[in-house]
């Protein structure tokens, strides 16, 4: 067998990248997005995008993806292979350690094309050393599914302490449901955990005073709704109820407050996502009028 060539492109050999076929059926494509065009706007690099050729021809790739004022990779989303032992060895040469994201249709395990597709991208990514941590749905509201009303059960103001903000954060990291922040508690603390998440906020290219703690009637906290914008899109940011609130169905108030105050910035389209093993969130998000559009399995 040929020897394998596993290197970074150079600069401008976008088409060296895209000139593997992709089908579309997982992944960045199943998202419409295009290699080049996320390239020139400075999301994809050369130094963090990874070819393996076998006689020049490409058997993988790998793209590590970040903002256009990141200085490091956040996150591996584009990965793809005609050779399994040939995307192992890419993965294991690449210097990077991000998570993997991997973008899929709902039900992608009915379809067996696409499950194969999956299967095959986790098989590698479990060998060269990366491990399952959750399965995520991914949402997309419209205004085709309808406003959802307020409840008024809650008083919402603006915080503009990010002090106060982070104290949130431990309170409703100390007992959090979501995958991610249980896996940085437990290795790193509440407090890490925190401060990544308040990170992650202040990263999004969206006004800061966008965000709302809520209260009760009587002025007891529950919890906050940080509506934000991504790179591509309005998002839901972040929406958490402190422990003691827990069991009112609040989460439900919080998304819709979120969701109302990015109609009002002009939002056609909001993006959001949570955890498949976090029930009562998917149930708010179901009965706002969120349809389920993909799913993301996120590796580690």
């Amino acid at each position: 067998m040929t020897d394998l060539v596993v290197r970074p492109l150079e600069a401008g050999e976008e088409t060296l990248f895209t000139s593997l076929p992709d089908r579309g059926l997982v992944g960045r494509k199943l998202l419409g997005k295009d290699y080049a065009e996320m390239a020139l706007r400075g999301e994809y690099r050369p130094g963090w995008s990874w070819v393996a050729l076998r006689d020049g021809v490409v058997v993988a790739r790998a793209a590590w993806w970040a903002g256009p004022d990141d200085e490091e990779p956040i996150a591996l989303d584009w990965f793809d292979f005609t050779d399994l032992d040939a995307a192992v060895q890419l993965l294991t040469t690449a210097p990077f350690r991000a998570e993997y994201s991997l973008t899929t249709p709902p039900a992608w395990q009915d379809d067996p094309d696409v499950a194969h597709e999956v299967t095959i991208r986790v098989e590698a990514a479990e060998k060269a050393g990366y491990r399952k941590l959750v399965e995520r749905y991914r949402y997309c509201w419209t205004p085709e599914s309808g406003l959802p009303e307020r409840p008024g059960r809650l008083e919402f103001r603006p915080e503009p302490d990010d002090d106060v903000i982070l104290d949130v954060f431990r309170k409703v990291n100390a007992d959090s449901l979501d995958a991610h922040v249980r896996r940085v508690v437990a290795e790193q603390g509440v407090e890490a955990a925190a401060q990544e998440d308040l990170d992650i906020m202040r990263w999004m290219p969206a006004p800061r005073d966008w965000w709302r703690l809520a209260y009760t009637r009587e002025g007891d906290l529950v919890g906050f709704a940080l509506p934000s914008r991504n790179h591509y899109d309005p998002v839901v940011g972040y929406i958490a109820v402190v422990p003691g609130q827990r069991g009112h169905g609040y989460a439900y108030d919080l998304l819709v407050e979120a969701t109302h105050d990015l109609v009002a910035q002009g939002a056609d389209r909001i993006v959001a996502a949570t955890d498949v093993p976090n029930i009562p969130m998917a149930k708010a998000f179901a009965k706002a009028g969120y349809p389920v559009t993909q799913h993301r399995i996120d590796l580690v």
